[in-house]
């Protein structure tokens, strides 16, 4: 559990990781879920913090060159990294993120189990010194613990959780951003807050924390996703674009590519908003993360997380009533 002197005047988040030196943000779903990490890496790069980038990645990275592989688990990608394959975010913002001048190197692991995968993050640690780990997810969906009506896209994000639940070091934390983007995926959000409000009973909420629109941070937030998706344009990723519209002071059906015709979004401020828990009480929580503990490859996190849907009785989802 991490310890800090809760404050009205520090956000909970930033008051959690003020003693830590090193940083290490990976972004827990996979995809451009880094990317959902990056205003708040701004922030404590502009405070001074050494932070560093890693990512569950969805890329072909056994097409990356050997040389960029520091482990068995582990491919350094910088900007100067290439591949074959089209679809390459830890690429891209690798490169945008040199092009700003600010550390570039984004770390990327293959879809792993939770074991494989924990023994890419202890990598990390020892290899940097890190002292603290922020997962990041873009949505919510890695709040939920397994009863809810829809636990949207589990699989990637409950074996980050449970693989640095499983590492010791001082501060562990989960942050979301993103809120109702997974309601496509069949997740209720009145359920997501109603975890949000148990965790908080247990200590292990941290609050909220808007994203200023006019602030550095989304300025530069906004410029790497419309890179991305300017890298990207056949699959650019939805969360971001939705998050960096809301952080924009966009509102309602606001459709950015072709991917998302034929459905209504509802960008809306709370995308804007991190909100943090935990890992350690958010991975407690999990009604299902001992049945992946012993996992080594993703297949085997995929059947044992439908077995365990295919048990539960889940929650009756209820509506949103304001």
């Amino acid at each position: 559990m991490t310890d800090f002197a809760a404050s009205l005047a520090t956000p909970p988040l930033f008051a959690a990781l003020s003693s830590a030196r090193r940083v290490l943000i990976a972004g827990a779903g996979g995809g451009f879920d880094i990317y959902a990490g990056l205003p708040l890496a701004l922030a404590l790069w502009n405070n001074g913090t050494e932070v560093h980038l890693a990512n569950l990645s969805f890329s072909e990275l056994e097409l990356i060159d050997r040389d960029a592989w520091i482990s068995d688990q582990v491919v350094a990608v910088t900007a100067a990294t290439t591949t074959p394959d089209w679809y390459f975010p830890e690429g891209t913002l690798a490169r945008w993120l040199a092009g700003q001048g600010l550390p570039s190197t984004v770390h990327a692991f293959p879809p792993l189990g939770v074991q494989t995968l924990r023994e890419a993050y202890r990598f990390l640690v020892d290899r940097l010194d890190i002292d603290a780990i922020v997962l990041v997810d873009g949505g919510t969906d890695i709040l939920c613990r397994g009863d809810e009506n829809g636990v949207g896209t589990p699989v990637e994000d409950i074996t980050s959780l449970g693989a640095v639940a499983g590492i010791d070091v001082p501060v562990k934390l989960v942050t979301c951003l993103g809120f109702g983007i997974d309601a496509y995926h069949g997740v209720n959000h009145v359920q997501v807050l109603e975890n949000l409000a148990a965790l908080d009973r247990e200590g292990g909420y941290l609050g909220a924390l808007s994203i200023p629109g006019a602030s550095r941070e989304a300025a530069l937030y906004r410029e790497a996703v419309a890179d991305a998706q300017a890298a990207t344009p056949d699959r650019p990723s939805i969360v971001n674009g939705q998050i960096a519209a809301a952080v924009g002071g966009e509102f309602g059906d606001v459709q950015f590519t072709r991917r998302t015709s034929g459905s209504t979004l509802f960008v809306n401020p709370l995308m804007a908003v991190y909100f943090t828990v935990d890992l350690d009480r958010l991975a407690a929580r999990c009604l299902y993360l001992d049945r992946l503990e012993n996992t080594v490859g993703r297949r085997q996190v995929i059947t044992r997380i439908e077995a365990f849907r295919n048990e539960v009785t889940v929650r009756i989802p209820r509506a949103y009533p304001h």
